[in-house]
């Protein structure tokens, strides 16, 4: 019997909100080199997975812990509003999940993460993916701690998305166009998106994926696994 999914939640006055001050967002970033050097200590790589609603995030982790847990022991940090949906499906898939619920905040913070890394087996884990709440501005201001932060986007989004939301590229170091199976019904060409994804942000690795068809998916399996050597 698969085990209930265990959830971190924030409470009132917790979470640091990006209107904050600067004070509070230089707490996070010293909370987030606290996390960063907790995970080095256990040779963990963590990835912060970001993304609007609906691209297809949960589908693509899902297809990712499928294919490396083969290979690896992987854990997984769910943020969401208040449900386990997400949680629930990547845990089918093979990983170590926990849920981190942020009530009506639009992103996850170092210090939420730094409550739910505390509840993982952290010698048993090689790669930590942390999918953040479903949004296109809010996450990209608050650092958790990964060495990588990816940022998946759909063809369904539209053709100007990525230039719409250009800071949230700043952060990034990888782009994942997903969804590539309706391009064509969209009238979305992927190598526009990635070029934009590469003008804003130059060196950012790009993939072209489709998590349900499974296009695309096993190449960037295979570059994330090459990080973990």
């Amino acid at each position: 019997m698969q085990r209930k999914t265990k959830i971190i939640e924030s409470i009132d006055g917790e979470i640091f909100d990006i209107e904050l001050s600067e004070d509070l967002l230089k707490k996070n970033k010293e909370i987030a080199k606290e996390n960063k050097k907790l995970l080095e200590k256990h040779n963990i790589l963590a990835i912060d997975i970001m993304g609007a609603i609906g691209a297809g995030k949960t589908t693509l982790i899902t297809k990712i812990v499928s294919i490396l847990s083969k290979k690896y022991k992987i854990a997984v940090l769910c943020g969401d509003l208040t449900t386990t949906l997400d949680a629930d499906i990547i845990k089918s898939a093979g990983a170590e999940v926990i849920q981190i619920n942020t009530g009506k905040e639009c992103h996850l913070d170092a210090n939420l993460v730094r409550k739910a890394i505390k509840e993982l087996p952290l010698n048993k884990i090689d790669l930590l993916i942390i999918e953040n709440v479903g949004n296109l501005i809010c996450p990209g201001e608050f650092v958790l701690g990964t060495h990588k932060r990816m940022v998946v986007v759909s063809v369904t989004e539209g053709p100007f998305m990525v230039v719409k939301h250009p800071y949230i590229f700043m952060e990034a170091n990888i782009g994942v166009i997903n969804k590539i199976e309706l391009k064509d019904v969209m009238g979305v060409e992927p190598k526009k998106l990635q070029s934009a994804m590469k003008k804003i942000k130059p060196g950012i690795k790009v993939f072209e994926t489709s998590a349900r068809k499974n296009i695309g998916v096993e190449l960037l399996a295979t570059f994330i696994s090459k990080l973990l050597k």
